[in-house]
C-alpha cells in the first residue's frame, strides 16, 4: 500500500563522498558517519574544497563545492532505501516523491476502469485479478535496476491494490445481509486495513532493506490464491446479467454451509423482471453515464464526489503530517494505526445507532473544529499542536471508513461498481492535491490546517444532504436510488419505484 513509502523511500541522513587519504591494507578507511560529516561540508548537497592533499591534518578552505564524488549514507536505520540506493538526493531529491505520487496515479487509473469492468465480466475475475497483478508488480519492483522502473512499477501497485481493495468491499457487501454487511466493511476492510498499517513499522523494523520489505509485502498475496474455490460471484451481480440458475446455485451453497433451510424455489416466476435478461435478448450495458441520467443518481454522484475527495484531501494530509512527526519514524507509524484502529472499532458500534449522514456530519465536524482550534494557538505550542491535529485525524478517519458503507448503500447494484469507482477517482485527485496544501506550510505552519478544518466543515454541511440508508435494503435498480434531503421524486420517478418494489428480488441474506 501506499504507507510503505514511509520506509522504502525514506531519505537517510547523508553527507558528500571523500576519500580521507588514510588506508588500511591497500583499502580507504571510513570514519564514522557523525565523525566525518562533522567536517565534511556546510550542508549534504556540498563540502568544502581542500587546499593540498588529504592527511592526518586537513586543511579546509571556506569554500564549497558539489559532491562530485556522491554521497555516504546512515545505516543506523535503513540498510538501504531507494534513495541511497539510486541518489535520489540534492537536484534529484524531487524523484522521491515523484516516484510516491506515481502510486496514486495507478489508485487514480484502478479507481476509474476497475468499476466499469467489474460491472461487466464480474466481480470475482476481476478481484483475482487485481490481487494477482498488485502482488506480481510488488515482486518485480523489488528487483528494480533503476528509479524508472520503480516508478512504473509503483504505478501498476497502486492500480492493482485500489482495484482490489474496492471490487472486494463491493462483492462482500452484495452477498451479506445488511448488518453482516456493516460489520464486513468495518472489521474485515477497514480494521484489516488498520491492522495492518500497524504490521507495517514492525516489519520495517526487522527488515531494513527496501527490496526485502516489498518481498515481505507481497507474500500474503499468495494466500489469496486458494480463496478462489471458496468465493463465489455476486448473486446480485448474476441476477442483473440474468444468470438465475448460477445465483441459485450460490444461494444454495451459502444456506448449506451455514446450515440453514432454503425453499425449493428461490426465484419465482415474474420476479426480478428487471434484473434478468431475456435469454433472446441482447444483454443490457450500463455505463457512466447512468450515473447521471436521473435526478436522484445525479445528486448522490455529485454530492458523492465532493465528500469523497474532501474526506480524503484531509485524511492523507492530516496522516502525512502524522508520519513526519519529531521522533521514532516506527513508533509514530505504529501509533496512527493504533488510533484508527480504535477509531474503527467506535464507528462499526455507533453505525447501527445512529443515522448514516447524522454520524457523518459529527465526524468531520469535529475534525474542522479540533483544526480550526489550531489556529487560535501559538506556533510555539509544538506538543499541542500535534495533539490537537491527532485528535481531528481522529474524526476524518471515522468519516473515511463510514463512506465506503454509506455510497456502497447508495449507489444501485447495476452501477455500484461504477458509482464508486468515480467516487473513488475523486478521492484520488484530493489525494494528490494535498501535498501542495501542505507545502504552503512553509510559508505559514496554521494554514494548512485552516484549510483542511474549512474544507472539513464544508462537507460536514452537504453530507446532511444525503438521504439515511440505516436498516434499509440495498437498492438494485437506478430507478430505487433514494432522493437528497429536500428533494422528491418526480410521479413518474415514484410509480417506476413503486413497481420496482412490488415486482423487485427478494432481499438475499
Amino acid at each position: 500500500m501506499g504507507v510503505l513509502a514511509v520506509f522504502v523511500s525514506d531519505t537517510p541522513e547523508h553527507h558528500c563522498k571523500v576519500s580521507t587519504g588514510s588506508t588500511r591494507n591497500g583499502t580507504d578507511v571510513e570514519l564514522p558517519f557523525r565523525e566525518r560529516s562533522s567536517w565534511i561540508g556546510p550542508d549534504s548537497c556540498s563540502r568544502y574544497k581542500v587546499n593540498g592533499n588529504w592527511s592526518e591534518t586537513v586543511l579546509l578552505s571556506n569554500e564549497t563545492e558539489q559532491c562530485l564524488d556522491g554521497w555516504v549514507y546512515s545505516t543506523e536505520r535503513y540498510t538501504a532505501t531507494i534513495v541511497s540506493e539510486w541518489d535520489l538526493v540534492c537536484d534529484n531529491a524531487w524523484k522521491v516523491p515523484f516516484s510516491t505520487s506515481s502510486f496514486f496515479v495507478g489508485v487514480l487509473i484502478g479507481s476509474f476502469i476497475s468499476g466499469h469492468l467489474s460491472d461487466r465480466f464480474g466481480r470475482k475475475p476481476v478481484f483475482f485479478f487485481t490481487m494477482v497483478l498488485q502482488t506480481v508488480a510488488t515482486l518485480i519492483q523489488a528487483t528494480s535496476v533503476s528509479w524508472v522502473m520503480f516508478s512504473i512499477l509503483n504505478c501498476l501497485r497502486g492500480l492493482g491494490q485500489i482495484s482490489n481493495y474496492i471490487v472486494s468491499l463491493v462483492l462482500g457487501s452484495e452477498m451479506l445481509s445488511q448488518s453482516a454487511r456493516v460489520s464486513y466493511t468495518f472489521l474485515g476492510h477497514s480494521l484489516g486495513f488498520g491492522i495492518g498499517y500497524a504490521l507495517l513499522p514492525l516489519f520495517a523494523y526487522f527488515i531494513r532493506g527496501w527490496r526485502m520489505l516489498l518481498v515481505a509485502t507481497a507474500i500474503p498475496g499468495f494466500l489469496f490464491i486458494p480463496t478462489w474455490w471458496l468465493i463465489p460471484e455476486s448473486p446480485r451481480w448474476l441476477l442483473q446479467k440474468g444468470r438465475v440458475e448460477e445465483a441459485e446455485l450460490v444461494i444454495r451453497n451459502a444456506a448449506k454451509r451455514n446450515r440453514v433451510p432454503v425453499p425449493e424455489v428461490i426465484f419465482r416466476a415474474g420476479e426480478c423482471l428487471e434484473l434478468m435478461q431475456n435469454k433472446g435478448e441482447e444483454e443490457q450495458t450500463y455505463t457512466y453515464m447512468d450515473l447521471i441520467r436521473t435526478p436522484n443518481m445525479r445528486n448522490i454522484t455529485m454530492l458523492g464526489v465532493f465528500i469523497w475527495m474532501s474526506v480524503a484531501m484531509v485524511f492523507y494530509g492530516l496522516s502525512l503530517n502524522t508520519s513526519n512527526l519529531n521522533g521514532n519514524v516506527y513508533l509514530n507509524c505504529f501509533i496512527s494505526a493504533a488510533i484508527d484502529i480504535v477509531v474503527y472499532v467506535a464507528s462499526w458500534l455507533l453505525v447501527n445507532r445512529v443515522p448514516r449522514p447524522t454520524l457523518l456530519f459529527s465526524t468531520l465536524m469535529f475534525c474542522g473544529i479540533m483544526l480550526l482550534i489550531i489556529r487560535l494557538l501559538p506556533e510555539e505550542m509544538h506538543v499541542m499542536l500535534q495533539v490537537l491535529a491527532l485528535v481531528g485525524r481522529m474524526g476524518v478517519s471515522s468519516a473515511y471508513c463510514l463512506i465506503y458503507v454509506f455510497f456502497t448503500e447508495l449507489i444501485p447494484t447495476v452501477v455500484r461498481n461504477m458509482g464508486l469507482g468515480i467516487t473513488s477517482t475523486a478521492a484520488r485527485i484530493g489525494t494528490i492535491i494535498c501535498p501542495y496544501v501542505i507545502y504552503i506550510g512553509v510559508y505559514s505552519k496554521m494554514l494548512p490546517y485552516i484549510v483542511f478544518g474549512t474544507i472539513s466543515i464544508i462537507a460536514a454541511v452537504v453530507s446532511m444532504l444525503l438521504p439515511d440508508t440505516r436498516n434499509s435494503k440495498l437498492p438494485n435498480l437506478i430507478s430505487q436510488a433514494k432522493p437528497i434531503r429536500g428533494s422528491c421524486c418526480c410521479p413518474t420517478e415514484r410509480a417506476t419505484i413503486k413497481a420496482d418494489t412490488t415486482e423487485g428480488c427478494k432481499e438475499m441474506s
